[in-house]
């Protein structure tokens, strides 16, 4: 597969393996438009793009993963969620809390050491606090995007690491864009999705 082609196949396979539930859609929808509005913010305020990344398009997302994203036998891809959780590209589960934990756990170094070895001004009072802990939570995430690309490298290749690095950046795009019915289809009591409507796209990724 060339770069396109391989982006249209870890899309779909994601969507298909990871989003049945409408509420984890919907919550996606919200969390794209929550990473948006920090893809505007980080030229204007960086603070408060990380706080708006980290605290409210993160939360949203994982909490559809973790909370209301079945955990059963997915009949729709004769699968079941260990073999899932096994193939997936980017981070599963297990990954997830790790990264979550460094996340939730890395401002209370500040509290220990307010200078964090040298690298910051030691804070005196709360807005400091922020604006250093924001930093740290902008590293943590670059520093985890960029790790598993690398890694990714060395597990599927160097295409396939830079596809996943460009789908993890575009995916509040591709979420609103097949995403913005999801709450329509939850008040119609519409609880998950038989992935019907997306099956002219798989037959496309197949085919390609």
């Amino acid at each position: 597969m060339n770069f396109i082609e391989e982006l249209n196949q870890q899309r779909w396979d994601d969507h298909r393996y990871y989003h049945h539930n409408r509420v984890n859609q919907t919550l996606h929808l919200m969390s794209a438009c929550c990473f948006l509005a920090s893809y505007v913010l980080i030229f204007i305020n960086p603070v408060a793009a990380v706080l708006v990344g980290w605290l409210l398009a993160m939360i949203l997302r994982q909490v559809g993963h973790f909370v209301f994203e079945p955990k059963t036998y997915d009949v729709v891809n004769d699968a079941t969620h260990e073999y899932k959780e096994s193939v997936k590209v980017g981070y599963n589960l297990r990954r997830k809390v790790v990264l979550l934990s460094i996340w939730i756990l890395s401002p209370v170094a500040l509290l220990f050491d307010p200078t964090l070895f040298s690298l910051f001004e030691a804070h005196q009072d709360s807005q400091q606090f922020i604006n250093n802990m924001a930093i740290i939570w902008l590293f943590v995430g670059a520093g985890a995007l960029l790790f598993r690309t690398v890694h990714l490298f060395f597990l599927m290749g160097v295409q396939s690491g830079l596809v996943w690095f460009c789908k993890i950046l575009t995916d509040p795009f591709h979420d609103i864009r097949i995403y913005y019915k999801s709450p329509y289809y939850l008040m119609k009591g519409d609880m998950y999705d038989d992935m019907s409507d997306w099956y002219d796209d798989a037959q496309a990724v197949k085919q390609s």
